[in-house]
C-alpha cells in the first residue's frame, strides 16, 4: 500500500487558547502539543500538509498597524501584508516547534513554510457585503473618523456596547497558487505548512498581473480547496471539540462519529451547526468529498492521535 496524503488544518486552541494572553511562550506550548498528535500520522505513513488559523495574530498586527501610526507616524499596511506576515511568523513557529518533535521522535524529515497566495474572484459578491469583523474595537467617533480618512467600513460591535469594528469581505477561495509545488514537497515526503489564515488574497487582473485583495479567507475553505487541488486523501479539522454534535447544549445533544454526505449536508441546511464555528468547518469538509477527497475528520486538536475522539465524514457510510 501507497503512502497517503494528508492536509491537517490547525485551528481553534491548537495555536492559542481562549483564556490566554497570547504570548510566545503560550504559543509554543500550545503549538508543541499539537504537533505531538501528528506524530501518528507519520508513523501510520502519511505524507502531510498542514494549514493553520491566524484570528487572534492578524488582529493584534492589525492593532500594532494603529499604534504605530496613532504613536510614531508609520504608515499602515494594507490587509494583504498583514495576513502574509502572520504566516510568516505562525509558520516559523509552527516549522521550528516540529523540527523539536521530529527530533525528540527520532524522526528525520523537513520542514518547510511556503506563504501562499490565494486567489479570488474579486467580483465576489463577497465584496458588496463586508461582513468578516477585523482589529480593534472603536469608538463610534474614531470609527466615522477612519471612514472617512481611509474608506474603511464599519459595523457595530456586538460584544461592545458603542463600540465598532473595521469589516472587510471574506470572498471564496478559487485557486491556490504553488498547489504543485506543495504537492511534489509533500510527497516527496517533506511537511509542508502552508495557505496559513486563508492564504494572502489575491485576484488576477485584467492583464494578467496578481493584484492584493482587501479580504479575509476562510482557512477552512481555503484548507478544503487545497487539499482537493492536491489531491490529498484524507482533510482533517483540528478545533477545540472533539466531535460533530447535532442538537449541541441542549438535553437531546447526540455525538456524530460517522456522517455521509448526504446526512452532513442534511444537517448544515437545517441550521444545526453555527455559523461562526462549525457550519464553515462542515461546510469545508462537504466540499473535500464532493471534490473527491476520501475521508475528513473533525476532532479536537489534542485528541488526534485518539481514535475513539473525532467526528468522520465520507460520501457513503463505511460497512
Amino acid at each position: 500500500m501507497g503512502r497517503k496524503l494528508a492536509v491537517v488544518a490547525l485551528g481553534g486552541n491548537a495555536l492559542l487558547r481562549g483564556d490566554q494572553r497570547g504570548t510566545i511562550d503560550e504559543q509554543e506550548e500550545n503549538t508543541t502539543q499539537t504537533l505531538e498528535n501528528l506524530v501518528f500520522l507519520i508513523n501510520e505513513g502519511y505524507d502531510l500538509v498542514i494549514t493553520h488559523g491566524n484570528g487572534p495574530q492578524v488582529g493584534n498586527i492589525l492593532m500594532r498597524n494603529d499604534a504605530g501610526e496613532q504613536m510614531y507616524n508609520i504608515a499602515q499596511m494594507p490587509v494583504d501584508i498583514c495576513v502574509a506576515d502572520s504566516q510568516g511568523g505562525i509558520g516559523y513557529m509552527i516549522e521550528r516547534m516540529f523540527r523539536n518533535v521530529l527530533n525528540r521522535n527520532g524522526i528525520k524529515k523537513n520542514v518547510v513554510c511556503i506563504v501562499t497566495q490565494v486567489i479570488v474572484d474579486i467580483n465576489d459578491p463577497a465584496f458588496n457585503d463586508p461582513q468578516k469583523r477585523i482589529g480593534k474595537i472603536y469608538t463610534k467617533e474614531e470609527a466615522e473618523d477612519l471612514s472617512l480618512r481611509k474608506g474603511w467600513i464599519f459595523r457595530e460591535e456586538i460584544k461592545s456596547v458603542g463600540g465598532f469594528r473595521r469589516v472587510v469581505p471574506s470572498p471564496l477561495p478559487r485557486d491556490i497558487m504553488n498547489k504543485e509545488i506543495i504537492r511534489k514537497l509533500a510527497c516527496e515526503g517533506n511537511i509542508v505548512i502552508a495557505a496559513g489564515g486563508g492564504g494572502v488574497p489575491v485576484y488576477i487582473d485584467e492583464k494578467n498581473d496578481v493584484r492584493p485583495a482587501e479580504a479575509v479567507i476562510d482557512k477552512d475553505l481555503a484548507s478544503s480547496l487545497l487539499a482537493s487541488l492536491i489531491k490529498a486523501d484524507e482533510f482533517y479539522i483540528l478545533t477545540d471539540v472533539p466531535y460533530i454534535y447535532i442538537n449541541y447544549r441542549k438535553a437531546d445533544q447526540e455525538i456524530k462519529e460517522f456522517l455521509n454526505y448526504n446526512d452532513a449536508l442534511k444537517y448544515l441546511n437545517e441550521g444545526q451547526f453555527a455559523k461562526g464555528s462549525m457550519a464553515p468547518k462542515v461546510e469545508a469538509c462537504l466540499n473535500f468529498i464532493r471534490n473527491g477527497g476520501r475521508m475528513s475528520v473533525i476532532t479536537e486538536a489534542f485528541k488526534l492521535a485518539d481514535k475513539k475522539y473525532g467526528s468522520k465524514i465520507t460520501m457513503e457510510y463505511e460497512e
